[in-house]
């Protein structure tokens, strides 16, 4: 199958082939392939379909997206490995995703960074975010931007949880990241990655006694179908990074690199809308599903978790820390 590509005459075959013949025919479309792990009906890939809607205007239709949702190409790490060697794209991942390729990206996972979404956003989208997207570039792979992710929250299958102590034991499923798991440790659970495909059995059968995600994920998922109780401690807000390979980056021409970017800005402005009417949807169906959504008191949960801080002093991530605490401080 053929797919365009910049002013570039290549042709590869096989599965995970993006590249395509091209020519000097300006009315040749321009065909990113980018995959992802969600659910079509997720506010995540409704926002994407918007992204390729705007890039098709933006671009009189030379430039498009061709989106494939649900893993069919593979969990996220198998599909930034994908963009590194030039086999995709564009992918959205979770930034803890990122931390493998982007070690600066583990500052996203540490609980109770942000004060608040203004802090958030105004980091994303300032020097800070900027930067680190840019951090990528030398693991072969360039961050377009930011989508919202909200903030995780702990749920459980059986057991009430209201304060860090009722943590203590038992196994909470966490992403497959070393920050998470020191997180959840700290607090005083036993931090057991699983991957999230295979999460809806592994509470079902008692293989973990919980986990922790956001709302939109947790009754997408049908978790919700599982667990009893979900408290807002809102410990984490871990965005999603939209990138692309370098390789495909380069080979794009400055316009096209500009039509993608705008694109992108589009996308994220749309992505916040449907995210925040997502949360509140997704807080309202699990509750009349039967889950008790619990508010929690989260200065405890803050202190739990001052350990992890403590250890980082001295770390090459303390002065990233330092600036974007700083950032929310000019704010207040």
């Amino acid at each position: 199958m053929k797919f365009a590509f910049a002013l570039k005459t290549v042709c590869v075959l096989g599965i995970f082939t993006w590249l395509s013949a091209c020519s000097d025919d300006e009315s040749q479309v321009t065909n990113i392939r980018l995959a992802h792990t969600l659910d079509v009906q997720h506010p995540v890939h409704m926002a994407l379909e918007h992204m390729n809607s705007e890039l098709l205007r933006i671009s009189n239709g030379k430039m498009a997206l061709r989106i494939f949702p649900s893993g069919q190409l593979g969990s996220e790490r198998e599909i930034i490995e994908l963009l590194q060697i030039g086999s995709l794209g564009m992918t959205k991942v979770s930034a803890s995703s990122l931390e493998a390729f982007v070690p600066q990206m583990k500052v996203f996972s540490l609980p109770y960074l942000f004060q608040d979404q203004t802090h958030f956003w105004n980091t994303l989208q300032g020097e800070i975010g900027q930067r680190l997207l840019d951090a990528g570039s030398q693991y072969r792979v360039k961050g377009l931007g930011y989508f919202d992710a909200g903030s995780r929250s702990f749920y459980t299958t059986k057991q009430k949880v209201e304060k860090p102590q009722d943590l203590n034991g038992l196994k909470i499923r966490v992403m497959n990241s070393q920050s998470a798991v020191e997180m959840v440790n700290t607090i005083g659970g036993a931090a057991t990655p699983v991957s999230f495909g295979e999460l809806y059995t592994a509470l079902q059968q008692g293989i973990v006694a919980g986990a922790e995600n956001n709302p939109p994920s947790f009754y997408y998922s049908k978790h919700y179908e599982v667990s009893q109780y979900y408290i807002l401690d809102e410990h984490t807000s871990i965005p999603d990074v939209i990138i692309i390979g370098t390789h495909m980056w380069n080979n794009l021409s400055d316009q096209e690199q500009a039509w993608l970017t705008q694109a992108m800005h589009l996308a994220t402005e749309y992505q916040k809308q449907l995210w925040a009417e997502s949360t509140q949807m997704s807080l309202e169906k699990v509750k009349e599903a039967g889950v008790t959504v619990l508010k929690a008191d989260k200065s405890l949960f803050q202190n739990s978790v001052q350990p992890i801080f403590d250890e980082l002093k001295g770390s090459d991530l303390e002065p990233l820390i330092n600036e974007i605490k700083a950032l929310g401080q000019a704010n207040e």
